[in-house]
């Protein structure tokens, strides 16, 4: 593929750490042992039944299994999947913080052999309780609904309980009960939760008139004949985890924060580096993998990489390359490359905020000439800050003309935020902006801010801002899906400016989707009105499938596809291409420079070799960059599980890489800018 790769670059990953196999000893056909249960001897027999390779999914469940049990005699504590030092956690006194380091860790199989991945991770914990939240918004209520308060700060926020380090999502509060208050075990017997703790493990609970937090947990399919019991939990023993939204308002102490759980690959490397090393001076570690015959190997894996060539961005007449994944610079005071003019617009304001919206409305006149967006003037209205009073007023004043509304809101109410775009979406949909007033007092300059809500508003009327050559001809049609409470949204997105939605039911946390033909029917339906024939090539990337779903997605989405695609275009043969993307991985790359330090590589690069799987076509990008000092850059997995159209590599790596530079949002180079925004299915339908 012509401009696909340019350079060669000698990697070495921090995390991927080779480990030597386990020996399979020999074993007799056939033994019998013989032990004791109640005094009552009792005899086994174990007999050979086959030999496992160290690749077989048995094994290598049993691999993490062991190694989760190292950790735990390196006195890590479990919580969730990671392991975390609470004996070495860092304390944020001043902000009623406290930060346990941990580490992430899996074990599998790569084209090097069995590979230990690690990473660092952390743990952010709140120095307040869920009884202490209760406590203060009582204090705080003054005769208004104390109740509907702590509702709303505490259901759906994330505890965890110290006496068995687990997490919970709290679901409800039920106040008729206490701590005092009685439950049957499972022996049919009557305890109270204070005897209960006290007995199973050593708390002692102190407050007696405090309500009980309800978790519904986590129901296993195996276990969905059995009744659904809910979990019932202590305020005071269960401690809040997270930031709360004012938290994150506060730029010093998120700067702190930030300064310590994001690592710069140096860092990280020395944190991995004692991590392996304490591994190696634990006695009770060693001891494990001398049992079983194995060793750890020293030193991280290196390896080659590609980098792909700069991707040519488009706009207006002006045609570019992006430097370091970022051209935002190149797009300024350039024509763009659709422009649609801003004739009938409102723009709504609170009380007070008259002069910022009409500053507002000017900085946008002055930036958009420039872009070729012509702004006439919009109809300033005033409203309450309430739900009510702004639906009155966009009731009252907007109609079919009004092309777009403007929402100034003086604080990030969620109530009123949510209120405003569900009467804009369903009950009289208009493309909507809502701008928050301290963005407008930031001290950047108002032009900035005024051409980044330009450039919004023009991709929510229909226009565009840039485009790339992604190398494959004719329109493109995406799918995007995600799952608020039993639906399925799937927006399907048509060149870079039109695009339709549809929504289909599923079950609740469901990923695969079940109706995708449906919505595959939509999509090329409305191709063949905007073109005169079907099209050649259908290719999907897929996101929010696990490694363990990946035969289920080939047996329901591929096979669904694939079946209507015969069946649809019988004269013509639609070819086939499904990608899966994940972005929530733990594997990092760093590139090795003089003198042994470790920097993050360049965007546009690509690991296709050594940590990869022997079974799988799956190739690793980085498609982001990083300032120096802000952190470790995180690479995005694909992996090609069906492909007719008979791509190559070359095809495959720099047809993605290219579409990573297509999210309007940033002019940046990212994930993947469709899958970034909305998550799960893009789907590009090619005439060639």
């Amino acid at each position: 593929m012509p401009g696909s790769c340019s350079t060669v670059l000698v990697f070495c990953t921090s995390f991927l750490i080779l480990q030597a196999c386990l020996l399979i000893y020999k074993m007799e056909p056939k033994k019998e042992v013989v032990s004791k249960l109640k005094n009552e001897p009792v005899k086994i027999t174990f007999e050979l039944s086959r030999e496992l390779q160290t690749t077989s999914p048995d094994c290598l469940r049993y691999y993490n299994i062991l190694f989760r049990r190292m950790l735990q005699k390196m006195d890590l504590d479990q919580i969730g999947r990671n392991y975390y030092n609470k004996n070495k956690k860092t304390e944020f006194n001043e902000y009623r913080l406290e930060i346990w380091p941990g580490y992430v860790t899996s074990i599998l199989p790569y084209e090097t052999g069995l590979t230990l991945c690690a990473d660092v991770s952390h743990k952010l914990l709140r120095m307040e309780t869920a009884y202490d939240l209760i406590s203060h918004t009582r204090e705080k209520a003054r005769g208004e609904d104390a109740k509907e308060k702590i509702l709303r700060k505490l259901v759906g926020s994330s505890v965890l309980t110290k006496y068995n380090n687990r997490t919970y999502r709290v679901d409800d509060i039920i106040w008729e009960m206490s701590p005092s208050s009685t439950f049957t075990k499972s022996d049919g017997s009557e305890i109270s939760f204070v005897d209960y703790y006290k007995e199973r493990y050593g708390t002692v609970v102190t407050t007696l008139n405090q309500p009980l937090l309800i978790t519904k947990g986590k129901w296993k399919k195996s276990r969905q004949d059995t009744p659904h019991q809910p979990i019932m939990l202590v305020p005071e023993l269960c401690h809040l985890t997270g930031l709360t939204d004012d938290m994150r308002k506060d730029s010093r102490m998120m700067g702190d924060l930030s300064t310590h759980t994001r690592m710069d690959p140096d860092r990280r490397q020395h944190k991995l580096l004692t991590f392996m090393d304490s591994l190696r001076k634990n006695n009770a570690v060693q001891k494990e993998l001398r049992d079983w015959n194995l060793e750890l190997e020293e030193g991280f894996l290196s390896l080659s990489g590609r980098t792909l060539q700069d991707v040519r961005i488009r706009q207006g007449r002006r045609v570019f390359d992006n430097h370091k994944a970022d051209w935002s610079r190149n797009t300024r005071e350039v024509p763009l490359l659709r422009a649609v003019s801003l004739d009938h617009w409102l723009i709504v304001y609170t009380k007070g905020n008259y002069e910022t919206a009409l500053t507002l409305q000017q900085n946008l006149q002055r930036v958009t000439p420039r872009m070729g967006i012509t702004v006439r003037n919009a109809k300033l209205l005033e409203a309450a800050d309430t739900v009510q009073s702004y639906i009155r007023t966009l009731e009252k004043h907007a109609s079919q003309k009004t092309q777009m509304v403007l929402c100034l809101l003086p604080t990030d109410n969620k109530e009123i935020y949510d209120g405003i775009k569900r009467y804009l979406c369903i009950n009289y949909p208009i493309p909507s902006q809502c701008v928050l007033k301290r963005t407008l007092d930031r001290p950047k300059t108002p032009v900035t801010i005024a051409t980044k809500i330009a450039l919004q508003m023009n991709c929510k009327l229909g226009g565009a801002l840039w485009k790339v050559d992604i190398g494959v001809r004719g329109d493109s049609v995406g799918f995007s899906s995600f799952h608020p409470s039993l639906a399925e949204f799937l927006m399907v997105y048509f060149s870079p400016n039109r695009w339709f939605s549809e929504c289909i039911i599923q079950q609740s946390g469901q990923e695969l989707v079940k109706g995708l033909t449906t919505c595959l029917y939509t999509a090329l339906k409305l191709w063949c009105e905007q073109n005169s024939s079907p099209p050649h090539s259908v290719i999907v990337y897929r996101d929010g499938v696990g490694d363990g779903q990946l035969q289920a997605l080939i047996d329901q989405e591929v096979k669904q596809m694939e079946t209507y695609l015969e069946n649809a275009y019988r004269g013509q043969k639609v070819r086939l291409t499904f990608i899966v993307v994940k972005k929530r991985i733990n594997t990092r790359f760093f590139i090795e420079k003089d003198g042994g330090r470790l920097n993050n590589p360049s965007p546009g690069t690509v690991i296709d070799l050594k940590v990869t799987r022997t079974e799988w076509y799956d190739f690793f990008i980085v498609s982001q960059s990083v300032r120096e000092g802000t952190g470790t850059v995180t690479p995005t997995h694909y992996n090609v599980i069906h492909d007719t159209l008979y791509l190559s590599p070359d095809a495959v790596q720099g047809l993605t890489y290219r579409l990573c530079h297509m999210y309007y949002n940033f002019s940046v180079s990212f994930f993947f800018f469709f899958l970034l925004q909305f998550g799960s299915v893009y789907l590009l339908i090619s005439d060639s």
